[in-house]
């Protein structure tokens, strides 16, 4: 290995998995991609080959135990996270891990442990931080031009509901959907969450009702008062909806959806633009380029992520509160998932 290259084992080939592999290859060419890990790999072989990955396995205890490998990148499905996350600390690797960091809080809570305890880093993937519009959201909220923020307003709406096999082990509309939300409310806040109330229905597909809902309002209440409402659905006819807003003491910042252009076309009958990006892959394509791009530094600089574990169980003890509180039918304190 020379100076400047890291080397790392991806452990899961699914669609996430490739997606960040792909774009390694792309933008990062001091990276090399010794392992890729995976229940199965016959059907990776060709793609593998094509990325200059040296060795498929389904054995991820290689990626552990190869003292060249600097770092782990976890895509695999979310009931294995921690236990990933906690293999790869105790062997000393710096680890990237996809979103969400796990649904049982003293697992995760034992996982940051380790984690701390070995001294490696651990990034979380909640890429949208690293989104273009949002991160200048942020940066109005950071530069006091909007003052103290007061409401801040998150919409997140699917094109289309994901297959019933997938909702069936998901873990629900809150852990695989508004995960992102809960973080980005977060992000965006100078508080931190003290109070969910969450409410939902379904109101698209009848096959998961008993299983799941499929539309969903939640409103937070910040330990400053301030407040956040997020809406969510896994069917926006229209594409795929994303938008942010924070209203403050001195004045209000918001992103709008992105759409492949700005050009406007006015006729005698009607203006149009471009439809919005149709779904995740499209809208925040350059974001999980970004996300990788810091993580990589972080190793390369030995500088803290900036998106670590806390915010990754953060996220999760959200979405559990939001989750009694549906099931409940009333607000409930953060405190109880802390």
């Amino acid at each position: 290995m020379t100076e400047e290259e890291i080397c790392v084992g991806v452990i899961g080939g699914g669609r996430i998995g490739k997606l960040h592999v792909e774009n390694i290859v792309k933008n990062f060419s001091n990276v090399k991609i010794k392992y890729l890990a995976d229940i199965k790999t016959d059907h990776l072989e060709e793609w593998a080959k094509e990325m200059g990955i040296i060795k498929l396995t389904t054995d991820t205890s290689e990626i552990f135990e190869d003292a060249e490998v600097n770092a782990v990148l976890i895509f695999s499905s979310t009931d294995t996270h921690i236990k990933f996350i906690k293999q790869a600390a105790k062997a000393g690797k710096d680890i990237f891990c996809e979103k969400p960091i796990g649904s049982d809080i003293e697992n995760i809570k034992e996982g940051l442990e380790i984690v701390e305890q070995n001294g490696v880093k651990l990034m979380i993937g909640f890429n949208r931080r690293f989104d273009h519009n949002f991160r200048r959201v942020r940066k109005a909220v950071d530069d006091g031009i909007v003052g103290d923020p007061h409401i801040i307003k998150i919409t997140s709406r699917d094109p289309a509901p994901p297959p019933l096999d997938y909702v069936k082990v998901s873990g629900g509309l809150f852990f695989d959907m508004t995960i992102h939300d809960w973080d980005m409310a977060r992000y965006l806040a100078n508080s931190e969450v003290k109070e969910v109330y969450a409410t939902g229905q379904v109101l698209i597909s009848d096959e998961i009702k008993g299983i799941d809902i499929d539309t969903a309002v939640a409103i937070l209440k910040y330990k400053d008062g301030s407040m956040c409402t997020i809406d969510n659905s896994r069917k926006a006819v229209y594409g795929y909806d994303q938008r942010i807003e924070v209203f403050g003491s001195k004045g209000a910042t918001m992103a709008e959806n992105d759409t492949p252009n700005n050009v406007v076309i006015y006729t005698d009958e009607a203006t149009k633009r471009d439809k919005m990006h149709h779904f995740f892959l499209e809208r925040y394509t350059q974001s999980y380029i970004d996300e990788m791009k810091e993580f990589l530094k972080c190793i390369e600089e030995d500088i803290e992520p900036p998106v670590t574990g806390k915010d990754g169980l953060k996220a999760v003890q959200i979405a559990m509160a939001a989750q009694k509180s549906l099931e409940e039918n009333e607000p409930v304190e953060l405190s109880e998932f802390e």
